[in-house]
C-alpha cells in the first residue's frame, strides 16, 4: 500500500462524485486496517495517508421546517409525472421515517406484511420495521403495479442493472428535487437526504428522545448520533412517527 496507490483510490473516489466527507470515512477506515498491519509487524510504516484528507468537514444544514414539508405534501402536481414521482417519494421518506432513497428504489412489495414495512437498510443491513400510516398506505396504492418493486423507479432485478438503474434514478430525483425547490419559498433546496434530515429535525422538536430518532432511522454507531440504542420497543418509534406524519394536516 504506497503513497500513490492512496492517491490513486483518492481520485478515483473524486472522479465517481464522492464528497469530501465520504471520501475521508474511506481513507480512514483504510488507514486503521493499514495502521493494525503495522502493529503487527506485517508491513513497515510509510505513512501513505499523508497527502489525502482524513478529517471530517462541518456539513451543512439540510433539513427543512414541518411547514415547508407540509407545503411539499400539498403542492398541486400533475398525476402520474416524474415531478409527482418525486414529490411522492420525498413525502414518503419522510413518513417512514427518512427511508434513504437507495432503500426506498429497491423496496419490495414482499417486504410490506401485515400493515408493517420490514426491510434491511443497504448500508448497514440493519433490519427495520416501520407501521404503515394511512398516508403511507395512499402514495403505495398510488404506484400499484405488476412490478416486483412497490415504486417505479428500478425495473431489472440482476444486480449490475440495478446499479445502473439506480445511478439514473439517484440523479433523476435530484434534478427534480431541485424543480420542486423553486415552487418553495426562497432558500429552500431539496435533496435526496433532505427528507431524512427534516424528519430527524422534527422528531427532536417533538421531544423525542435522540435514542428513539437513531433507532427510528437505523443509525448503526454512535458517530451517527449522540446516543443509539440496539433495542427499542417498535411501537414506541411508530407512535412518534405517527405524531410527526399527523402535523402534515
Amino acid at each position: 500500500m504506497t503513497e500513490q496507490l492512496i492517491s490513486d483510490y483518492n481520485a478515483f473516489l473524486v472522479q465517481r462524485g464522492l464528497v469530501r466527507n465520504s471520501i475521508s470515512f474511506y481513507m480512514r477506515i483504510m488507514r486503521a486496517v493499514y495502521n493494525k498491519a503495522v502493529r503487527q509487524k506485517l508491513v513497515e510504516q510509510t505513512y501513505p495517508f499523508s497527502d489525502v484528507y482524513t478529517g471530517i468537514d462541518r456539513t451543512r444544514k439540510r433539513a427543512v421546517s414541518e411547514s415547508v414539508i407540509s407545503q411539499i405534501y400539498k403542492l398541486e402536481l400533475a398525476e402520474r409525472t416524474p415531478l409527482a414521482l418525486a414529490r411522492d417519494i420525498f413525502i414518503f421518506s419522510y413518513c417512514t421515517r427518512g427511508m434513504a432513497f437507495v432503500d426506498v428504489a429497491y423496496l419490495k412489495k414482499e417486504n410490506i406484511q401485515n400493515g408493517m414495512i420490514c426491510y434491511a437498510r443497504r448500508k448497514t443491513g440493519q433490519l427495520l420495521s416501520i407501521r404503515i400510516e394511512p398516508c403511507i398506505q395512499r402514495i403505495i396504492d398510488k404506484y400499484s403495479s405488476s412490478s416486483t418493486y412497490v415504486f417505479p423507479i428500478l425495473t431489472s432485478t440482476e444486480t449490475k442493472k440495478t446499479y445502473d438503474e439506480y445511478q439514473t434514478a439517484i440523479n433523476n430525483y435530484n434534478r427534480f428535487l431541485r424543480q420542486l425547490s423553486k415552487m418553495l419559498p426562497e432558500g429552500c433546496k431539496l435533496t435526496s437526504y433532505t427528507s431524512r434530515h427534516s424528519w430527524a429535525t422534527a422528531a427532536r422538536n417533538h421531544n423525542v428522545p435522540i435514542s428513539v430518532i437513531s433507532a427510528g432511522m437505523g443509525h448503526a454507531t454512535e458517530q451517527t448520533t449522540r446516543i443509539y440504542l440496539t433495542t427499542l420497543e417498535n411501537s414506541i418509534i411508530d407512535d412518534a412517527n405517527q405524531g410527526i406524519i399527523n402535523c402534515l394536516g
